[in-house]
C-alpha cells in the first residue's frame, strides 16, 4: 500500500452506508465522504500544482475532513491552520509554505485579506458542485509514491518562527497499522475526537477510523469549557475510544465532571502531550474500572507516537508513570551529550528515535532539519536516520522507559540540577492541589509555582516542604483559577513566564 486513499476506498466499499464522521451538525457515510473528497480533489487539482501544500484555513468539521482527503486526491498535501490564531503567526506560516491554493469559505477570504496574503481561495461550497473527474484522479494516483507528503503540521520554533513538520503517506500507513492492531480498534468503535485538525493527536483519530471503518465523532472546541456538556455528549454519542491530550481529561476530572455523569461506554482511554497527574488518573480509573488506560509518548516529528504503556490495574499515584515500550518498527534509545548510548537503569539521557515513520523533517528549513534529524550508526555499525527529541528519559530496572522532562526544562538552581516536571509531580500530590505549573524566574533567580486547587498558597508550601528538599520549594506560589492552555491543549508555560516579567 502506497497511498492513504487505498484505506479510504477499501473502507467505503466495505461499509458504504455506515456513518464515517459526525460533527454534531452533519453526518456523512463512508461513500458520501469519498464522493465529496473526489469532487474537491478535482477542483483543487485544477488550481494547485502537483505535490504542493494546500492550506485549509477552517475549523474542523465533516466537510473539512473531506477537503483534507480532497487535497490528497489532487496529488497535494494538506496543511491545517487554525483561523483563530494571531495574524502574525499565520503570515509566518505562509512565508514558509508559499502555497498556491487556500481552501475555505467566505470567512477565509476575509481572513486572508487581514493577513495581507493574495493566494487564491477555493470555496468548499463551490468545489462540491464540481463533478469528480475519475480519469484524472486515477492518473494522479498511478503516479503517486509512498514517499509523497500527506500533511504538514506547524509547531513552535525556538526562534519564534513556526516550523512545519511534514509527514509522508508511508509514515502514517505504517504507524496507523500498528496503532489499530495493538489497541484493537475496530469498525464498531466510535472515536471521540478532541484534538483540532492542526494537532497531530487528530491523525490517530482520523486514520484509525479510515483504516478500520470506525466512526469519527468530532467534539466542538466549545464543549471543553463545560465539563457537564462534554460528558453528556460522550454518553449520547456512545463514544467508545478517547485519544486525548492530558489536559482535556483533567478538565473533566478536576471540575467534578465524573461526579455528574460517567461515560460508561468508553472502553479505552489513551492520553499524551504531558505527564498525567496521578490524582486525575486515579479519578478516571475509579469512575471507569473496566476501561483500559494507555500512556502514549512521542513528538510530532516521529509521526504521532513512538512508545506506549498499558496500565495494569489502578495506578499508585505516588509512582511515576512509564512511557513504556517502542511501537513495532521503531527503535527508541537514550544518548548522552557525547552521543554515547545509555543503557544502565536510572541514568538520564536524551530520548532518540530511529526506524520507520519518522517525518521528512521541517518544510523549507534544511538547517533545522539537519540539526534534529541526523544519520547515526546503529549497534551493528549501519547508518540510519535518527531524530533527537530534546526530551530526557531513563530506563527503569524492568527496562521500561520513563520521561524525565525537557532538556530546556532542566534547570540549575541553588547549585542543584532540577527538573521542573518533578516539582510539579510533587505539588500535585499535595492534598487540595489539582494542577500545577512550575517555571524559573530568571530575573529573581527563584522558582515560581502556579496551581489550581482548594487550598491556600501557604498550605501548599507546608505540604510541599514535607515532600521535597528546601531547594525544590518555589519561592513564589500562586493560586490561579484555571491552567491556561496553548492551542495544542498543553499547559501554556510561556503564559506564566510572561506573568513573572510584569
Amino acid at each position: 500500500m502506497k497511498n492513504i486513499l487505498e484505506y479510504l476506498e477499501h473502507t467505503q466499499r466495505t461499509y458504504p452506508d455506515k456513518i464515517a464522521v459526525d460533527d454534531g451538525n452533519l453526518q456523512i457515510s463512508w461513500k458520501e465522504l469519498t464522493d465529496m473528497a473526489k469532487r474537491m480533489g478535482t477542483a483543487f487539482e485544477r488550481q494547485a500544482p502537483k505535490g504542493s501544500p494546500v492550506v485549509i484555513l477552517m475549523e474542523k468539521s465533516a466537510v473539512v475532513l473531506a477537503a483534507m482527503l480532497g487535497t490528497v486526491y489532487a496529488g497535494c498535501f494538506y496543511v491545517m491552520i487554525d483561523p483563530g490564531q494571531p495574524s502574525e503567526r499565520t503570515k509566518k506560516i505562509f512565508e514558509t509554505l508559499k502555497p498556491g491554493l487556500v481552501v475555505g469559505d467566505e470567512n477565509t477570504k476575509e481572513r486572508m485579506a487581514e493577513i495581507g496574503e493574495k493566494v487564491p481561495v477555493c470555496l468548499l461550497e463551490e468545489a462540491l458542485k464540481i463533478a469528480a473527474d475519475e480519469e484524472k484522479l486515477s492518473k494522479i494516483r498511478a503516479e503517486s509514491k509512498e514517499t509523497d507528503l500527506l500533511y504538514g503540521l506547524f509547531t513552535s520554533g525556538s526562534t519564534g518562527n513556526p516550523k512545519g513538520v511534514v509527514v509522508s503517506h508511508q509514515a502514517v500507513i505504517r504507524f496507523i497499522g500498528h496503532f489499530t492492531d495493538i489497541f484493537g480498534i475496530h469498525a464498531e468503535d466510535r472515536l471521540g475526537n478532541q484534538a483540532p485538525f492542526d494537532f497531530d493527536v487528530s491523525v490517530k483519530d482520523i486514520y484509525s477510523c479510515i483504516l478500520t471503518g470506525a466512526t469519527l465523532v468530532l467534539i466542538p472546541k466549545a464543549y471543553f469549557s463545560i465539563p457537564a456538556k462534554l460528558v453528556d455528549l460522550l454518553c449520547e454519542q456512545k463514544v467508545t475510544v478517547l485519544v486525548w491530550a492530558v489536559s482535556a481529561l483533567c478538565l473533566i476530572s478536576s471540575l467534578k465532571g465524573l461526579e455528574y455523569r460517567i461515560p460508561e461506554r468508553v472502553r479505552m482511554i489513551m492520553f499524551s502531550g504531558e505527564v498525567m497527574p496521578g490524582k486525575q488518573l486515579r479519578l478516571w480509573q475509579e469512575a471507569l474500572p473496566d476501561t483500559e488506560f494507555i500512556n502514549l509518548y512521542g513528538p510530532t516529528e516521529i509521526t504521532c507516537n513512538c512508545t506506549y504503556y498499558k496500565l495494569q490495574g489502578k495506578w499508585d499515584m505516588r509512582e511515576k508513570l512509564p512511557i513504556g515500550q517502542a511501537f513495532p518498527g521503531r527503535e527508541v534509545f537514550l544518548s548522552d551529550e557525547t552521543g554515547k548510548r545509555i543503557t544502565e537503569p536510572g541514568h538520564t539521557g536524551e530520548i532518540c528515535v530511529a526506524g520507520e515513520s519518522l517525518s521528512d523533517g521541517y518544510y523549507n528549513n534544511e538547517a533545522e532539519t539537519r540539526k534534529r534529524f541526523c544519520m547515526e550508526p546503529d549497534q551493528d555499525g549501519k547508518e540510519r536516520r535518527c531524530y533527537h527529541t530534546g526530551d530526557l528519559g531513563y530506563f527503569g530496572e524492568d527496562g521500561q522507559l520513563f520521561f524525565a522532562g525537557r532538556k530546556d526544562f532542566q534547570i540549575k538552581h541553588m547549585g542543584h540540577r532540577i527538573e521542573l516536571e518533578e516539582i510539579e509531580r510533587w505539588l500535585e500530590q499535595v492534598r487540595g492541589v489539582e494542577r500545577s505549573c512550575c517555571v524559573l524566574d530568571q530575573e529573581r533567580k527563584r522558582l515560581a509555582a502556579f496551581y489550581t486547587g482548594t487550598i491556600k498558597p501557604c498550605e501548599v508550601r507546608t505540604g510541599l516542604k514535607q515532600k521535597v528538599p528546601s531547594y525544590m520549594v518555589p519561592g513564589k506560589i500562586v493560586q490561579v483559577a484555571a491552567m491556561p492552555l496553548n492551542k495544542n491543549g498543553k499547559t501554556d508555560r510561556s503564559y506564566f513566564q510572561k506573568k513573572l516579567e510584569v
